[in-house]
């Protein structure tokens, strides 16, 4: 597969949809629920989706932005677009309890180390429109529309950390996730869960002395000020999935998915370059505010932890059955057609 910003130039060249199509289009009003407060890049995504949709429809379609908090939390977020009480939505890292097929993306070292190259694959036709992965949001009526890369994650400690030795007994925060406990259990690291809003105090109080979030969190939550380390591994990046209710979906018009369609599309080079400079803005002011030193790994550094990584795969095979085995192995396979080509 060859890969090039050429992914959203389909997009481009159909950019102004007619006069008479848009007069089809019934007025409505579509609710989409952010995991991210304003100034996020699930912001920016939805403000452009909500921008462009307006235009296309020539004003036929409303879509009403609920940042983070609005309408509960993660999962309230979740139960509502199963439910149909909001259209559209993003789903991260908590959304393996609704679809456990999207647990993939908790996975260490699976994708290349550039990140426009990963946003490519992982919105081609060969994976975001496989059978595999539409089924896995379909079966739990969600319908995915795109996947939206948001930045590395990068560890922060207060302790060096180049080598598995170094993670020895660091009690290191990770959302309530198997995968991501076996995981820095096998870098020797002790993952310790704990509520998002109780990082800062435990980092602050020593209950916990590590943290994972992409710069973005670390700078949003001021918690690079209680760390002295970030660390860059480049072992796996943030990954949200904007999705909509299966049945309001399948309820479109051709017309209207059509418009979906080019929107998402061209979308996908717009939110790779806003989250890329939200991030470095958001590490200068890191920098800028603090002492914190900056690690990146070498690629013998990060070999050693992608070693101990890869045993974690069986478990989520193990977990999810013989779909997400599949859309793994499809994932590598892309992965390593671009390392061919």
């Amino acid at each position: 597969m060859r890969l090039h910003r050429g992914i959203c130039a389909a997009a481009l060249g159909a950019a102004m949809v007619g006069s008479s199509v848009a007069q089809a289009i019934e007025a409505q009003t579509w609710r989409f629920g952010l995991e991210e407060i304003e100034d996020s890049v699930q912001y920016a995504y939805g403000a452009r989706f909500a921008e462009l949709m307006d235009e296309r429809t020539d004003g036929a379609v409303t879509v009403q932005l609920y940042p983070y908090g609005q309408l509960g939390g993660l999962t309230d977020i979740y139960d509502a677009v199963q439910s149909g009480a909001i259209q559209l939505a993003f789903g991260s890292g908590f959304l393996g309890g609704t679809v456990p097929e999207s647990q993939l993306f908790s996975l260490n070292f699976i994708l290349t180390e550039d990140e426009w190259t990963n946003t490519q694959i992982l919105n081609s036709d060969e994976f975001l429109r496989s059978e595999d992965f539409q089924d896995s949001f379909r079966d739990r009526d969600l319908h995915p529309l795109a996947i939206v890369p948001e930045g590395w994650q990068v560890w922060t400690a207060n302790t060096e950390i180049r080598t598995p030795d170094d993670f020895s007994g660091v009690a290191i925060r990770t959302m309530d996730n198997r995968l991501l406990r076996e995981t820095y259990q096998a870098y020797g690291a002790d993952p310790t869960t704990m509520e998002y809003g109780e990082i800062y105090s435990g980092l602050q109080l020593g209950q916990i002395e590590g943290n994972i979030q992409p710069v973005f969190a670390h700078q949003e939550m001021s918690f690079y000020e209680v760390q002295d380390y970030m660390i860059f591994a480049n072992h796996k990046e943030f990954i949200a999935t904007f999705m909509g209710n299966r049945d309001w979906y399948d309820g479109l018009s051709d017309e209207l998915r059509e418009i979906v369609h080019e929107v998402t599309a061209e979308l996908v080079e717009y939110i790779h370059d806003v989250q890329q400079q939200l991030n470095e803005e958001r590490l200068d002011i890191i920098t800028d505010n603090s002492d914190i030193q900056i690690i990146e790994l070498t690629s013998d550094e990060r070999d050693a932890f992608r070693e101990l990584s890869m045993p974690v795969r069986d478990t989520f095979v193990d977990m999810v059955g013989e779909r997400g085995e599949r859309l793994l192995e499809r994932l590598l396979e892309l992965v390593e057609e671009h390392d061919e080509s």
